[in-house]
């Protein structure tokens, strides 16, 4: 327990995991009620896929100039900002559902307004949390962010799920837009003075120089380029959850909101289990990230076929599993490469990669499920996943000498004779 929660001890770390953790559930909130808004006004995986496209399209365009920002101005400040703008445009789309004016094209908007805001917010916040515990904590601070994030994918579905059978879709978006107040408070209470921040470079170039020198880093990094390649393939054709799991739900398996919720809360559980696993491990191996690799290439697959809906609960358990062992590693071990005057910009790439491949991948597979059915389109999208598996391990073959042997990434002593702190 000591290992897993090391970071609490830190008191900027504690009031961001708190504020994080009741703004997140207002998330998932959201994040449900808005998929199941649009299936209700349009019933078309078509238009699921384009409010996807739509909301991560920004990041595509924006986040590597969020990322340059994140290395040259003060992170706190930039974090109150973006999520400000955040808690407006959930209350703009709680008012518009709540007259009963929305309409079609106003979710496509403030899809597109609230990935404006994240392409900014995510390599800030990605960045932004060594300056809250310093490298020695990171791996076990961003498991525990890997945590809370999968609670809320617990509570927040099943929460919102219920919510709309009771009380209706507004609910959920005037929750989410209140649960920000939480974070915001936290950002206000840090003490700034404690932040463990490496003394900013200042840069000659232009921001287009800048953003050139994260690529040119990410490029010329074995290392780097190694585990991009893994996210370029899966985070676009497997990690679509918003988009894949309301499809499963509506069209394979022919449930409502309740069981829709419970669903996304499946693979929020597994989610936070492989969380908390690493958190006390203490370290995140080759290994590790190879199985979880191969295995969310497998029970992707496996979802592809399901007819079932608790064996499909479970391949979704499984799923959550493999998923966060996979891109907590990627993560952490970027983190712990990068010099600090560039992990802000080359954070933005792994950004870029998650969820800025989205707008593809999203749109894919609404569009290819429209035409071919769901099943089919899982089927092709977990091929491709296994084909970048294949295109990575032959790019670290090729390049083996600039790769040591892989090790675990090893957590500092908190005192001689202790236990290394969890990952």
């Amino acid at each position: 327990m000591a290992r897993q929660f090391a970071s609490l001890s830190i008191y900027n770390y504690r009031v961001y995991f708190f504020g994080q953790m009741i703004s997140l559930v207002g998330t998932w909130m959201q994040t449900t009620a808005q998929a199941w808004l649009v299936l209700k006004i349009t019933g078309s995986p078509f238009a699921l896929g384009t409010v996807t496209t739509l909301q991560f399209l920004p990041i595509t365009v924006l986040t590597l100039f969020g990322g340059v920002f994140a290395d040259r101005l003060p992170k706190r400040r930039m974090l109150i900002i973006t999520q400000t703008l955040a808690l407006v445009q959930a209350t703009i789309l709680g008012v518009l559902v709540v007259t009963g004016t929305v309409q079609l094209w106003h979710i496509y908007l403030l899809a597109l307004m609230l990935g404006t805001i994240n392409a900014f917010d995510g390599p800030v916040r990605q960045s932004f949390v060594v300056e809250l515990v310093g490298k020695e904590q990171l791996v076990n601070a961003v498991a525990l962010n890997s945590s809370i994030f999968n609670t809320a994918r617990i509570v927040g579905p099943a929460v919102a799920g219920a919510a709309i059978g009771l009380v209706g879709l507004s609910v959920a978006f005037f929750v989410n837009a209140a649960s920000f107040v939480a974070v915001l408070f936290a950002y206000a209470i840090m003490h700034p003075a404690d932040f463990q921040a490496a003394p900013s470079r200042r840069s000659n170039g232009s921001v287009f120089h800048q953003i050139g020198e994260g690529l040119r880093y990410s490029w010329r990094t074995p290392a780097v380029l190694y585990l991009f390649i893994f996210l370029a393939f899966i985070g676009t054709f497997g990690y679509n959850f918003t988009v894949v799991i309301p499809l499963v739900a509506k069209f394979v398996l022919h449930v409502g909101p309740g069981r829709f919720g419970i669903l996304t809360s499946c693979m929020g559980l597994g989610s936070l289990i492989a969380a908390l696993g690493l958190a006390g491990a203490g370290r995140a191996s080759q290994r590790v990230f190879l199985g979880a690799t191969i295995g969310f290439v497998v029970v992707l697959a496996a979802v592809a076929v399901s007819p079932l809906y608790w064996l499909t609960a479970g391949l979704l358990v499984l799923l959550g599993i493999v998923s966060i062992a996979f891109s907590t590693t990627i993560n952490t071990t970027i983190q712990m490469i990068v010099p600090d005057h560039l992990r802000g910009r080359v954070m933005s790439i792994f950004f870029l990669l998650f969820a800025g491949s989205t707008p593809i991948g999203g749109w894919l597979t609404g569009t290819f499920a429209e035409v071919i059915g769901v099943p089919k389109t899982l089927g092709i999208e977990a091929a491709i996943c296994g084909l970048g598996v294949a295109v990575a391990l032959v790019y670290r073959t090729v390049n083996r000498a600039a790769f040591r042997p892989a090790q675990p990434i090893p957590l500092p002593q908190r005192a001689a004779g202790e236990s290394a702190v969890g990952s």
